[in-house]
């Protein structure tokens, strides 16, 4: 038997390949499926089941064309409804492969068809769990998201969870191991550890969400302090539910190399949003003027889930040379899939043919210090509410940047102020917005808190984040 988590660090999103005898499953497939299609090739392995633990709303899967590429069943849990062939299981069946056997176990409360898949051996004995998103380490899933699906309050499917988690997973053995669809960094959970593997007999004594004396403390204790879900969850759920087009259709649209001249005109003529996926230095030191940066090289398809949100959206790629199949596979991950092509020999011929470019105005830490010592400044923190509370600038405001749409409208565009995140990559997505929609009274601080933290700006004292989560 073998069992292998693939995880994408960008998303917090594990998916698992499991094969027994010359039979494999995959379990949460990301969109992209060549990877796994060579895994099954190099194990001489037929892939006989596409498990899905239930509609994922942060990221689009990739079950529907791996079926198609394999014949491989999909299959959900109980009461799914998809608009593609799909195998519907009941609670409780098992389904064979090679030696060993899967078991589903209906476990709603995160989303109504939620399953986990329980793991039995060869000699009958349940060694692992694949617990999606009900069961995560250090936390469970937010039971919010399915509201207006279910037609229920958040309290009422967190009543669900509670009794899927109690009845159906606790008691279990503690040697089983748990695979969770999700890590630290996902938007499906407030709370998540950041290991991606460990004993469900941990879990029971490490994870607050299994330690509540009743099911109203439970119910109290995972309802509290969940930010809004990102607007695009229900786009990639409808997408997941509903189905889409091929990754290949959507990868050779988005590789259409455009000139400067081409570049611009199809920018004029389709109303497509430039986006600048290159580094917060790169963009930085210049950029096509109206363009966003959202940077490869940071948490790029949930950004550009929350600050784009429409999936519809047409975009246009400036990418560093060779990163443009790159950036159009992880924008397909979140069903951004209307990229119509990308700047051919990237900012470089944009700058040579002459167009027009923009900079932002952004200094060092250091210089930042010697401007604000002796005059008042108007600072805007754009980390995590989380981030700001455990420590930053005195007098600064917290402005996170999840929330700019929200924010922008308050800032005074006569006024100078400053932006940071806390290393330069969110400050700079938070720029390239602000110029785009017309505020140039604004300095960017390279490097952010982090920078900031070793020159002697004053500084409210340090609150450990694992302190303010308690």
């Amino acid at each position: 038997m073998k069992i292998e988590q693939i995880y994408t660090g960008c998303l917090a999103q594990g998916a698992y390949y499991i094969m027994s005898e010359g039979e494999a499953a995959i379990i949460d497939p990301l969109r992209e499926t060549q990877p796994y299609i060579e895994k099954l090739k190099k194990d001489g392995a037929e892939l006989k089941y596409i498990f899905e633990t239930h509609f994922h709303a942060d990221f689009v899967s990739g079950h529907i064309d791996l079926s198609r590429k394999t014949g491989a069943p999909i299959v959900y849990g109980p009461t799914a409804q998809t608009e593609f062939e799909a195998l519907i299981a009941e609670d409780g069946q098992i389904f064979r492969l090679g030696k060993v056997a899967i078991k589903i176990l209906h476990t709603p409360g995160h989303t109504l068809e939620s399953s986990s898949y329980l793991l039995i051996d060869e000699e009958g004995n349940e060694k692992v769990l694949f617990s999606g998103d009900t069961l995560f380490l250090g936390d469970v899933g937010r039971p919010d998201l399915a509201q207006k699906a279910a037609d229920m309050t958040r309290e009422e499917l967190a009543g669900l969870l509670y009794d899927s988690l109690y009845q159906k997973i606790l008691p279990l053995n503690d040697d089983i191991i748990v695979y969770p669809a999700h890590g630290s960094g996902s938007a499906c959970g407030k709370n998540m550890q950041k290991e991606t593997v460990d004993t469900l007999g941990n879990q029971k004594k490490t994870n607050y969400a299994l330690n509540q004396k009743d099911k109203a403390d439970f119910v109290a204790a995972v309802t509290e302090g969940l930010l809004p879900p990102p607007t695009y969850f229900g786009m990639n759920v409808a997408m997941n539910k509903n189905g889409y087009n091929s990754f290949e259709e959507v990868l050779s649209r988005g590789l259409n190399a455009l000139s400067p001249d081409q570049f611009e005109e199809t920018a004029k003529n389709s109303g497509a949003l430039v986006l600048d996926v290159r580094n917060n230095q790169k963009f930085a030191e210049g950029f096509i003027p109206q363009s966003v940066n959202i940077g490869l090289d940071g948490d790029f398809a949930p950004w550009v889930g929350a600050l784009i949100i429409d999936v519809n959206q047409p975009l246009l790629l400036v990418t560093d040379k060779g990163y443009e199949e790159e950036a159009v596979t992880r924008l397909s991950r979140v069903g951004f899939d209307n990229v119509l092509g990308y700047l051919k020999g990237s900012f470089e011929t944009w700058k040579k043919s002459g167009k027009e470019t923009d900079v932002v105005n952004r200094i060092s830490a250091l210089y930042f210090e010697k401007e604000t010592r002796e005059k008042k400044a108007r600072i805007l923190d754009v980390r995590k509410e989380s981030e700001y509370n455990a420590e930053h600038i005195e007098g600064a405001y917290s402005r996170p940047l999840a929330y700019i749409n929200e924010w922008i409208n308050e800032i005074n565009q006569e006024e100078h102020f400053y932006i940071h995140c806390a290393g330069g990559y969110r400050s700079m997505m938070a720029a390239g917005i602000l110029m785009a929609r017309g505020y140039r009274n604004f300095t960017e601080i390279e490097g952010g808190f982090n920078a900031i933290a070793t020159t002697d700006v004053p500084k409210s004292d340090f609150v450990c984040q694992t302190r303010l989560l308690k």
